[in-house]
């Protein structure tokens, strides 16, 4: 282990990306296979592979509490070590004494430690298991062990370049590691398939995430089609991603953080087990109101724009609609009730329906299918979902919507929808201007825009995907907690706490840490320390006096801030020093905001 933290420690000290690599590949070079591949791993961040379900459940309170501890040092102490360092394993590796123990603690030995918090029962005995395993680590190795287990390493390094250090140090090209990696969903397993020059063995293995395609933000109508003349769109639905693993009766649904959600959402599973053949799907799941209602954007029954849940033609020379609603998209605080739920009770999910918005297939035909075009993927996809399927739950496939699936009279899928999302081919901006204003009238973020040759790559954000999205509103607010930054951000306050006035008094609405500069936030570091009310440590209680002015998606209801409201994706626009606290909004403009979003 002392090996690796060392390794850890001269990557940290450069920023150079090639010497980064050399350092990992030099490193993984110098072990066993067995070893390197648990290093790789680690390097990567996490304890253990992706394709893997454990977790340790150790969190930052109890890691606190295990280095207060062994170290003998208070809070107060502990405290200023973080401020300085703003990362728990730095402050590990300063306040930790050299322990007495014989012979060295091995990658492998951490690992095995790692795995015996997994199964070991509840908070105490996983606490006394991490307690143990640090109180035989040097300092140095205490600091990455630490960083392992809170993931998050912050010495610059990406699995992406662990995948180029594998490489480098055991041969196969970059791009065969890299599918290797995707396929197996172990970064250790790949490494020892390139050690044994067997990277071209990799098979598909179904139920662990793959990751994510993501969009790059657009402008305006015109700079998304500067791109790509001909592209194709879908409304961006307010949901959470989703990844959809189908293979022989049994169904698995992934978040875009890789976890598995598919508890929080039982009656998809039933819904795509009859799926003709394994798939990996992707979409989005939103709440989901199948009331029928349908609110055309203006202009008349010319401009009408299919809603989500009927088909939608692509190549079509301009939008239009095929089939007839049957419901809308809901905002995400409706959504909101059903995430994170170990059991869903039959009444919840009669009062929050949900369907799953489908607009991608990854897998399918016994294939993998990210290399191929989306106008090919578009394709399969619609034969996937139109095909005749023998679910459990047999679904009427309404006439003239082939793709959209209405449900019996059974309690369990009542409220079920696995819907083609509609794709729309357009070519001007113009054209796209009109879905846009259509998908923000049903109450939609705004529009996923689709270069149709382009490929699918997980995890990047290039220019082949676009998002073109306006913020609700803005509101003017007051800060009123100030919080130390991470990583780049030691040392400064930058994570700021802000309310609307509620009458003679202030409640909190939300919180934000991005859209400042550096220099902003210096400036502003300097002014909080000179107005602190209260000083809790981490967080300070500060004046009252600074305005700014926040964007966000949008609005929900929340117990979280004593406004009762929360806000989703708030950042910072700018800093209003012409404005006094007695400017800021209202909750009653909040208010008015929520009430306007909802219709």
């Amino acid at each position: 282990m002392m090996k690796l933290a060392e390794a850890c420690e001269r990557i940290a000290c450069t920023t150079k990306k090639l010497e980064k690599v050399r350092f990992v590949a030099e490193y993984l070079k110098s072990r066993t296979p067995e070893e390197a591949a648990v290093s790789a791993v680690f390097l990567s961040g996490r304890p253990f592979p992706v394709r893997e379900e454990a977790t340790l459940q150790v969190g930052g309170r109890v890691l606190w509490r295990i280095v207060a501890e062994l170290s003998g040092k208070s809070e107060a102490e502990l405290t200023a070590a973080y401020r300085q360092r703003g990362d728990l394993g730095a402050v590990a590796g300063d306040v930790l004494p050299e322990p007495p123990r014989d012979g060295d603690l091995s990658v492998l030995h951490v690992e095995n430690k790692f795995r015996e918090i997994v199964a070991a029962r509840g908070p105490a005995a996983k606490a006394a298991r991490a307690r143990e395993l640090l109180s035989k680590a040097t300092p140095l190795e205490a600091k990455y062990i630490v960083k392992i287990v809170t993931g998050d390493l912050r010495i610059g390094l990406k699995e992406s370049l662990v995948e180029e250090a594998i490489s480098k140090a055991f041969g196969g090209t970059l791009a065969e590691v890299q599918r290797s990696n995707m396929l197996l969903g172990d970064i250790g397993e790949t490494l020892k398939m390139a050690v044994a020059n067997k990277l071209g063995d990799a098979k598909m293995r179904l139920f662990h995430p793959l990751g994510f395609m993501l969009a790059s933000p657009a402008e305006s109508a015109e700079q998304a089609l500067s791109y790509f003349q001909n592209a194709l769109v879908e409304d961006k639905y307010d949901g959470i991603r989703a990844q959809a693993h189908c293979s022989g009766g049994e169904v698995r649904i992934f978040s875009r953080t890789r976890d598995e959600i598919t508890e929080s959402f039982p009656e998809l599973p039933d819904v795509l087990t009859g799926l003709p053949e394994d798939a990996i799907l992707d979409g989005e799941i939103v709440a989901w109101s199948s009331d029928g209602r349908e609110d055309p954007p203006e202009g008349g029954s010319e401009s009408k724009v299919a809603q989500p849940s009927s088909a939608a033609v692509v190549g079509a020379s301009r939008p239009h609609a095929v089939g007839r609603a049957a419901g809308r998209a809901l905002p995400f605080s409706a959504l909101q009730q059903r995430l994170g739920r170990k059991q869903v009770s039959e009444k919840l999910m009669q009062q929050v329906p949900v369907a799953y918005m489908v607009f991608d297939v990854l897998y399918a035909e016994g294939e993998l299918l990210l290399e191929r075009t989306l106008l090919e993927r578009e394709r399969i996809l619609d034969a996937l979902l139109g095909a005749p399927r023998k679910s459990r739950v047999v679904p009427r496939i309404a006439s003239g919507a082939q793709t959209r699936f209405e449900f019996g009279d059974d309690v369990s899928a009542s409220n079920t929808r696995v819907i083609r999302a509609p794709v729309f081919h357009v070519s001007t901006p113009q054209e796209l201007d009109h879905l846009f204003e259509a998908a923000q009238a049903r109450g939609n973020e705004g529009l996923m825009i689709k270069d149709p040759e382009s490929a699918y790559t997980p995890g990047r954000r290039g220019k082949s995907w676009l998002k073109l999205k306006r913020e609700l509103a803005t509101l003017d607010v007051v800060v009123t907690a100030v919080e130390y930054g991470h990583g780049k951000r030691i040392g400064v306050l930058s994570d700021y706490t802000f309310a609307v006035r509620d009458g003679g008094k202030l409640v909190n609405i939300g919180k934000a840490y991005s859209g400042l500069t550096d220099i902003e936030i210096a400036r502003m570091t300097k002014w909080f320390l000179e107005h602190t009310i209260e000083d809790q440590g981490l967080r300070l209680i500060v004046e009252p006096k600074i305005v700014l002015e926040v964007a966000f998606n949008n609005m929900m209801r929340s117990d979280r801030h004593e406004s009762g409201y929360a806000l989703r994706f708030p950042r910072i626009v700018r800093l209003r020093p012409d404005k006094l606290p007695q400017d800021a909004d209202t909750i009653e403009r909040a208010n008015e905001i929520y009430e306007k979003q909802g219709k």
